[in-house]
């Protein structure tokens, strides 16, 4: 891929370049006319999110453990990437190995048998981004131009009825803009010590249709160690796109389609004898492309239906372990019914068709190599008003899957809006994370003649899970959130050996429990000074089933903090310039052993003209820290500051 970028210490030097000028030129042009005024504290309370019943409400009596993170939250906060914007959910643990890994995880079980995160379900614009292959997300081939974000809708706890399978511990929904709100020209840059961005967007605005394309590219540098040297996970990508929008009467259309190619280093853990060959590890690359559209027609008395496509395709080459191309066709159909007396009625079905190839080696394959696999699912779901208070919701998914086949995920959910600023709520809900080829058809050669296979009895992880929440706005420049929790897991993924002691392989023989608590809220101080606190603590058990013997399996709960503490400060300085302040808490972990770590984030905004604002962003300013996985002794997190510029015409 082509470097867009200089050098590490001309990108140093280029962030003094871009301060200094700018400040040169502040007074010169148009004066500041930016209003930094945030939505009131009750405003943000009725913020209308779709991620709970899968149509609008209002945030305050949504049913369900949901924060979030709106297009002012991101820009504040100066989030340089999903999993960046992604830290500002107190209900969320984002923990980065590298300078493009992640592991982020709700409610525990951040990784599952030294595995990636893989019980939660992530959209970009209604499309899942999960991996079929092991059920978890590449976030390094998640990127969106933050700058048209919408909002970020995450919801902690289960999901399956609406969504199906996989969202066992919570659901996480990007939103972008239409296109009627970008119209105009955009240009951003950022230029760091970690490296730089650069990102475009073109956007039309008509009577009746609307449409934008953007282009990004982004550089980051390797990270080092605590001894200084440098860890080879430099990351390169480039992304183009656009969307399209446009009303025909009752009809509503929008398209979107992305294309994107990436590659970055793989920090080498030495020569690690594996099947008698030694591992060294090559550049990975990534690229791909997604089609996205959407129709939604509304109907007499409220009711509407909604019909949504995507294609997408995903390549990764990962020497010199595997390969994979694959491709996803997805279709999905919603009708909400009008209102039949007491009861809202909403039904829909889905279809998803999927054509993975990948090309093995002698270090792991995948047998057979290609597949091709199908899930589909109906739900139902009932709103009923029992009192003008109290509302009960049921509903029920039934979702076919290649490997256990059917599957019921079913729901019910209790809100009381106990006064015009408080609710209630109570859920409880049955869901599963289904097998993937990880499970079932990885192969690590060996001596006998293999090491590890898949399990081919391997079963659906299950989770039963129980929540308590409260929602509520005491005072006008206050309000907060709390949710108990109790997840209930069975058949949880384990490694054994085989009877014949020869090879391992994988089973579900391991169970277990999650309980916790999660809250948050914000403070208007005045009208100029926002604060806002979040906290989460989590107890997790699990424990081995009788036949087990993966001695190691019980250890996948050392991989979650038991707590976590954030707060944000806001302060608005005048129309023209503001300071964020971000200080997170994270516990330790015990499997791999990471000490627990204070991180203090800062940004200083300056909007230097109408169309043009500044920003100063410093990320560990108390120092360096490991996040998580086995190299997060060496790949520590260091100090980092870095320049931003966004003009708008």
């Amino acid at each position: 891929m082509v470097n867009f970028f200089p050098s590490r210490s001309r990108q140093r030097a280029l962030v003094l370049l871009i301060a200094s000028a700018l400040a040169r030129h502040a007074d010169a042009g148009d004066p500041p006319t930016v209003d930094f005024a945030d939505l009131s504290i009750e405003e943000l309370a009725s913020i209308q999110v779709t991620s709970v019943s899968k149509k609008p409400e209002g945030l305050q009596g949504a049913p369900a453990s949901v924060f979030v993170i709106t297009a002012d939250d991101i820009r504040r906060a100066g989030a340089r990437s999903v999993p960046d914007a992604l830290r500002l959910a107190p209900n969320l643990h984002v923990a980065q190995g590298s300078s493009y890994a992640n592991a982020i995880s709700a409610r525990g079980l951040n990784g599952s048998n030294n595995s990636a995160p893989n019980k939660l379900l992530v959209m970009i614009d209604g499309r899942s981004v999960y991996a079929p292959l092991f059920s978890g997300v590449f976030w390094d081939m998640q990127d969106v131009m933050l700058e048209d974000v919408e909002r970020i809708e995450v919801i902690s706890g289960p999901g399956g009825t609406l969504w199906g399978v996989n969202a066992v511990n919570g659901v996480i929904n990007i939103t972008t803009r239409s296109a009627q709100a970008t119209e105009g020209s955009l240009a951003m840059l950022r230029a760091g010590t970690d490296g730089a961005d650069l990102a475009f967007r073109q956007g039309y605005r008509g009577a009746a249709a609307s449409w934008r394309v953007y282009g990004k590219a982004l550089d980051r540098s390797r990270s080092e160690d605590a001894a200084g040297k440098a860890v080879n996970d430099g990351w390169q990508q480039g992304q183009i796109g656009f969307r399209a929008d446009w009303e025909r009467g009752a009809d509503v259309f929008s398209v979107n389609g992305n294309v994107y190619r990436g590659s970055h280093g793989q920090p080498e853990p030495g020569e690690i004898s594996v099947t008698g060959t030694d591992l060294r590890l090559g550049r990975i690359r990534t690229e791909g492309a997604n089609l996205t559209g959407r129709w939604e027609h509304a109907l007499d008395g409220g009711a509407s239906l909604s019909v949504q496509a995507y294609l997408d395709h995903t390549r990764r080459d990962v020497p010199p372990t595997f390969a994979e191309s694959l491709q996803v066709a997805d279709l999905q159909l919603q009708h909400s019914l009008p209102a039949l007396g007491r009861h809202a009625l909403v039904w829909g079905a889905n279809y998803r068709h999927s054509w993975d190839d990948v090309t093995n080696s002698e270090i792991i394959a995948f047998l057979p190599a290609k597949v091709e696999q199908t899930w589909s699912s109906v739900f139902a779901q009932d709103e009923v008003s029992l009192l003008p208070d109290l509302r009960l919701t049921l509903g029920a998914r039934v979702e076919r899957n290649p490997y256990t086949g059917s599957e019921f995920l079913p729901t019910a959910r209790l809100a009381w809006r106990l006064a015009p600023r408080h609710a209630l709520w109570a859920a409880a809900s049955r869901t599963v994370r289904a097998p993937t080829r990880l499970d079932a058809d990885a192969f690590v050669p060996g001596r006998a003649p293999f090491l590890l296979r898949g399990g081919p009895t391997v079963r659906a992880e299950v989770a039963r899970v129980f929540e308590l929440g409260y929602r509520g706005q005491p005072l006008d420049a206050l309000s907060y959130s709390a949710t108990l929790f109790h997840h209930r897991y069975d058949h949880l993924r384990t490694q054994e050996v085989d009877p014949t002691q020869t090879f391992l392989t994988f089973g579900s023989l391991m169970e277990g429990q999650a309980t916790g608590i999660e809250m948050w809220g914000s403070y208007q101080v005045s009208a100029a000074w926002r604060t806002s606190a979040g906290f989460t603590a989590l107890h997790e058990t699990l424990r081995l089933k009788a036949g087990s013997n993966d001695e190691a399996g019980p250890g996948t709960a050392g991989k979650d903090p038991a707590h976590s503490f954030q707060l944000r400060s806001n302060y608005a300085l005048d129309d023209a310039r503001d300071l964020e302040l971000g200080l997170r808490k994270v516990a330790a972990l015990e499997n791999p052993a990471i000490p627990a770590y204070w991180a203090l984030d800062a940004r200083f905004g300056w909007r230097l003209r109408r169309n043009l604002e500044l920003s100063v962003v410093g990320r560990n300013l108390n120092g360096s820290h490991g996040e998580y996985g086995a190299l997060a002794s060496r790949a520590e997190l260091d100090r980092s500051l870095w320049v931003k510029l966004v003009w708008t015409n």
